[in-house]
């Protein structure tokens, strides 16, 4: 396996490991980066070696024992961490040489990552660092921020975590189902902030997060139905565009979609309904598939975004199911669920009240909404579709008008 591939593969692997070997993140991802240089410098001339996971910790484990040999820094302390680490009990699975099996603490990582006491977009960024393996400059580009800044916020995430104490454990099981919620949020939402596209391509990274989840939690149903979730999504990733422009679902040229991907999100749905227990994500993406099928079951649809609402009370739910409510009765239908709602900062209610009001033969008031979607919009593609909408309900001049414009000034 070439180095950039066991680094994609196993960086949040090596990191956790040490993270439960030195307690402490920064120290373990110096450690780690100095262990994935060595390897770059010896692998191509003497080859890979038969345990690189095995090898990679160990080595950044000598490396971490050397630097606070070299620091010499509060001294007893210092000796004490290389006494516990050398010749103290270890963690079950710490490695000593190559052929070692080591113990995935990515589960532990993660949920130390997403702690209810960081902040949700240092969560975020720190999950990709710690787990994604993205460089700070790459969560900087992806979340449009000062690299200074990002790099910031990184540490200070570090350190709270080596402060304050916050355990790198796996939560008791009374409080499990709550921090996993919040686990899967995160993923989530690194899905949908990468769904517009961009340099830096942050859906794969939460279908690699969704897999490293399912592969540590494989009968938890919700982390195989959000890995299905965003797989059903991504699936369509190569027929979204074209010419620079949102392509919508109906218009879209299925032969570009992914089918294994499909296969795949949906045999992960199988596994998590065999669980029999239905949760949010199961059923988004229930609804996903559904999606994906001709002719669509709006019906069916439409329930399940009423059970959906019922779980999570979001009115951004209810926005979806007023899209259901519209193709089984009608554009006015549908105007009346979102009249309810009260999401006027909120993008797509726009885009979407805007397609129902053209559907409806309302085009004045279907412009005003795109044009709102249009000054909301954050990507281009979305932009560049808004105002093609924006043109299409654009009022006819009046006869005198177009006679005085023919004219000139």
């Amino acid at each position: 396996m070439a180095l950039d591939a066991v680094f994609r593969d196993q960086w949040g692997r090596v990191l956790a490991t040490l993270v439960g070997i030195l307690g402490d993140i920064e120290l373990a991802e110096d450690a780690a980066a100095e262990a994935f240089a060595v390897a770059a410098e010896r692998w191509p001339g003497d080859g890979e070696p038969a345990n690189p996971t095995g090898w990679l910790v160990t080595t950044a484990r000598n490396r971490a024992i050397d630097d606070l040999r070299r620091r010499r820094i509060l001294a007893g302390k210092t000796k004490l961490l290389i006494r516990d680490i050398e010749t103290g009990p270890r963690p079950q699975g710490a490695v000593m040489d190559e052929a070692t099996v080591i113990q995935d603490e990515r589960l532990e990582l993660i949920f130390t990552c997403c702690h209810p006491a960081l902040a949700l977009d240092v969560q975020v960024a720190l999950t990709l660092r710690t787990l994604g393996g993205l460089s700070t400059d790459e969560i900087a580009l992806a979340f449009l921020v000062p690299f200074e800044t990002m790099s910031k916020r990184l540490t200070r995430a570090k350190h709270k975590i080596r402060d304050a104490g916050i355990p790198f454990a796996v939560p008791p099981d009374h409080r499990l189902p709550d921090r996993l919620a919040a686990v899967l949020a995160v993923v989530y939402l690194i899905f949908n902030q990468g769904w517009g596209g961009g340099r830096v391509d942050l859906a794969a990274e939460a279908i690699h997060l969704g897999r490293a989840l399912a592969g540590l939690m494989p009968d938890e149903p919700e982390v195989l139905a959000l890995l299905a979730l965003m797989l059903l999504h991504d699936a369509r990733k190569a027929a979204r565009l074209r010419d620079g422009r949102i392509v919508p679902l109906d218009d879209q040229d299925r032969s570009l979609w992914d089918t294994r991907q499909i296969d795949e999100g949906r045999a992960l749905l199988r596994r998590a309904m065999a669980r029999e227990r239905s949760g949010p994500y199961l059923v988004q993406g229930a609804i996903a598939d559904l999606h994906l099928q001709e002719p669509r079951d709006w019906r069916q649809i439409a329930a399940l975004y009423q059970t959906l609402a019922r779980q999570t009370g979001s009115p951004i739910v209810e926005m979806n199911r007023a899209v259901a409510v519209a193709e089984i009765d009608g554009p006015q239908a549908g105007l009346a669920v979102l009249d309810g709602l009260d999401l006027g900062h909120y993008r797509y209610f726009h885009s979407t009240r805007a397609e129902l009001l053209r559907r409806a033969g309302r085009d004045a008031e279907a412009h005003h909404a795109y044009r709102r979607a249009l000054d909301l919009a954050q990507t281009e593609p979305e932009q560049r579709f808004l105002a093609d909408r924006l043109a299409e309900t654009a009022p006819s001049p009046k006869p005198g008008e177009r006679r005085r414009r023919a004219a000139g000034p």
